[in-house]
């Protein structure tokens, strides 16, 4: 273990799955530190900023979203909710709150690593500089230019479409509920003009996609939002 290797800070009160989580993530090369209440949680961020923060909002002292709102106001470090609560209303609370991902408990080892490493691939590189270029697979976005390339061929984008691919390219990898990608293409005034959203959801789809109806970029988080895959 190298003091190079990415820290994980584990927020959670039980031990049965502190300790599964620090074994798994130490078996994949990850430092961890550990929280058992939010208030511990929010004074070891403070003291050694981690890289990862894997958060359950079911804490005894205080509501996990309180501790992703508490977080959000001085750092930007990802969150990943690991938690019991599955419902849609509990995904799209803490998504809204600042998390950057949401997995529901029982979860798959497999899944967890590849949502860490995604949320780590976007903690270290922007995609918002002037300059910045999009490429996943035959996908190709010079956000400088304003140039969308599928398969080399360039794709024409409606200014709302575009606006909505940038978005998405901005967060990539990360769950937008479907408030947050309203109000950050149409305004504040249309966070709640869901159709919209479907629609131009769907024609980007059409153009960037190579099967429209078996997406493998823009996918859907039912009920919640959608994710620009990445990785």
């Amino acid at each position: 273990m190298s003091a190079n290797d990415p820290l994980v800070l584990i927020i959670d009160d039980e031990p049965p799955i502190r300790k599964f989580l620090r074994a798994t993530l130490a078996a994949h090369g990850y430092r961890i530190n550990e929280a058992a209440s939010g208030k511990d949680a929010l004074i070891q961020a403070g003291m050694q900023p981690p890289d990862v923060v894997i958060l359950d909002l079911g804490l005894p002292d205080v509501d996990g979203l309180d501790v992703t709102r508490q977080l959000r106001e001085w750092t930007t470090v990802p969150i990943i909710v690991l938690s019991a609560r599955g419902q849609e209303t509990d995904k799209i609370a803490a998504l809204d709150a600042g998390a950057d991902d949401y997995l529901t408990k029982p979860f798959g080892v497999g899944e967890l690593m590849a949502r860490i490493r995604v949320a780590l691939r976007h903690a270290t590189t922007t995609v918002s500089s002037p300059d910045a270029a999009f490429r996943m697979g035959e996908l190709e976005v010079d956000l400088s230019r304003r140039v969308v390339k599928r398969n080399d061929q360039e794709v024409r984008l409606t200014p709302i479409e575009y606006r909505l691919l940038a978005t998405l390219i901005k967060h990539a990898g990360k769950v937008l509920t479907h408030s947050f990608l309203l109000k950050e293409v149409w305004g504040p005034a249309h966070e709640h003009d869901t159709p919209y959203l479907r629609v131009y959801m769907a024609q980007l789809r059409q153009k960037l996609e190579d099967d429209s109806s078996r997406p493998k970029y823009f996918l859907t988080e039912s009920g919640v939002g959608y994710r620009l895959q990445d990785g």
